[in-house]
This record gives structure tokens, sequence and C-alpha cells, in this order.
């Protein structure tokens, strides 16, 4: 009998008002054609209704692409499927107790090469909070080249950001997107995730001149 896997969603929902990012705006989320208006252009009993979106990308769970920080890095309509999606997943859970950096790695690069590293750091539970934009969980740089070095495929973390934003460097982004590795940013739900073994699918809308968007986030366990 073959193996029945189970889909776990770990990204959150975009809704009208939403504030990701301070500084940043929410999106507008509202109709460009209503199921009333449209019915002018029907037939009798149907109906359809047109949405309309307004907001930045870094709008919920997204990824970065290389784009998003070098001029020249490769844009979301240039990154590879197999960079995005059906990844071999590693979670490494975060101790909170230890402190907001994240510099080390409990891992060896072999069971880091080529897979998804997904950072549990339990930070989500402040999801729509002000405590989720102050104090998160971050890599540190030194964690970035190792991870880059390693050969990781993709990054991702389930906080407010994966550099410090105490101050204006950014670099884990600067490392890990130098390396074209994509990050994905406020992932959501990780502890139902097993440390190994699930498959990760975190894809964007293949858009030209874009660094970063959306993506629905999820596991295959």
């Amino acid at each position: 009998m073959a193996e029945v896997r189970r889909l776990v969603d770990v990204s959150h929902t975009i809704e009208n008002g939403l504030i990701t990012y301070k500084g940043l705006p929410a999106p507008v989320i509202c109709d460009w054609l209503s199921r009333e208006a449209s019915r002018a252009n029907y037939g009798a009993g149907t109906e359809f209704q047109i949405s309309k979106i307004e907001m930045v990308a870094n709008t919920g769970t997204y990824v970065d692409s290389p784009f998003h920080r070098y001029a020249n890095g490769k844009d979301l309509s240039e990154l590879p499927l197999e960079s995005l999606a059906d990844l071999d997943c590693v979670v490494v859970r975060v101790d909170p107790a230890a402190g907001a950096a994240i510099d080390r790695i409990p891992l060896t690069p072999n069971a880091v090469a080529g897979r998804a590293v997904l950072f549990r750091t339990d930070w989500d539970r402040h999801w729509r909070t002000e405590a989720y934009f102050e104090g998160h969980p971050y890599l540190t740089e030194r964690a970035a080249e190792w991870l880059a070095k390693a050969g990781a495929a993709m990054v991702g973390i389930d906080s407010h950001n994966i550099d410090d934003t105490a101050t204006g460097e950014r670099p884990v982004h600067t490392v890990l997107l130098g390396s074209e590795i994509p990050i994905v940013e406020h992932l959501r739900g990780l502890a139902a995730l097993p440390s190994t073994g699930s498959r990760f699918f975190a894809v964007p809308v293949k858009v030209k001149a874009m660094g970063t968007f959306p993506v629905r986030a999820f596991a295959m366990v």
C-alpha cells in the first residue's frame, strides 16, 4: 500500500489591512468588479467577482530572490523551480532562552547540502501583535556564511526578519542571496513539521524585475 503523506501549510494568510513589516503599507483588497455589477454583463443567474489587490511585495509569508538585494541578481522569473519546490527539508529548533542571535547551526554540512533549512523559533506566536516587531530571533553573518558554504538550497525563518533589524546592515541577506540561496521569511506553524524527512515548497508568482513576492509555503510530511 502506498504511503499516505499530508500537506502542512506554514504560511500566513494575507488579508486587507495586514501589517507585515512596520513602515510598509498594508495591502488593500477589494472588488474590481463586484458580483452585483457583473450581472449586467452575463445571462440571468450568472455572476462573477474579480478582485483587485494593491500591496508591496514584502507582505505575509514571502520569498526573497537575489534581485531583492542585488541589481544584477536573479529575479523571481529567473529562479529555477528546483530552488523553490520539492526540497528535502530540515527544521532547526531554536531555544528561545539562548537569545535572539542564532550564531551556530547544530547540523553537519552533509545534513544541510541541497536542502531547505527552516529555523523554528516559535516567534510566529506574536504574529499581528506589537511584540512581533521587537527583539525577534535572527541569524548572524557567521551562521549565514556557514549555511552558504554547506550548500543550503533555501533558508527560512518564522520570525520578523532573518537579519537583525537594529541597524541598516543586512549581512544574512547579503550572504545568502549573494550565493543564490532564496530566503523565506514570516513562516508559521513549523512545530507541525518533523526535524527531517519532509518536502518543502515555497513558489512565488513568476514576475519579471521583482525580487520578492508572497508564497503559499507548505510541506509534505
